[in-house]
């Protein structure tokens, strides 16, 4: 089986949203898949996905918070400053953590570990909506 369908994310503020949940509703094929694989990608340059705590929200604060502190948007050496000093910090972010991940299925649910969730990391002041381009292939 494969099935590929495009969600949209609604806009969120900068930091890091659990969108687990999102991803699972819009796969009506997940229930029915024995064994396979979901390939998750994030079609834009300024947001990432990670695998990451799913319980605590202070986990999502304090990467944000870090990542805020190592990659400020004032720095002097940035020259692709056209879209606003919080752009070029946004593809650094990006490109550190990444715009794609793969999750094994299993039993028809994503096999994840007992604290573990997909978070959208929204490195923008105002990111507007986000694109996520969802392929999952499997067997029943």
């Amino acid at each position: 089986m494969w099935q590929q369908q495009e969600l949209k994310l609604a806009p969120r503020s900068r930091g890091f949203h659990l969108i687990t949940d999102e991803i699972v509703d819009a796969l009506p094929g997940l229930s029915h898949c024995a064994v396979g694989l979901l390939h998750l990608q994030l079609l834009h340059t300024s947001a990432s996905l990670t695998l990451n705590e799913n319980a605590d929200p202070d986990v999502r604060h304090d990467l944000d918070a870090f990542l805020r502190e190592r990659i400020p948007g004032d720095l002097p050496y940035f020259r692709h400053t056209l879209e606003g000093p919080d752009d070029m910090p946004a593809h650094v972010c990006a490109s550190l953590l990444g715009t794609q991940l793969s999750l094994a299925v299993r039993k028809g649910r994503l096999a994840l570990g007992t604290w573990q969730g997909v978070w959208l990391g929204e490195h923008r002041e105002h990111g507007g909506s986000r694109r996520l381009l969802m392929t999952l292939n499997g067997d029943g």
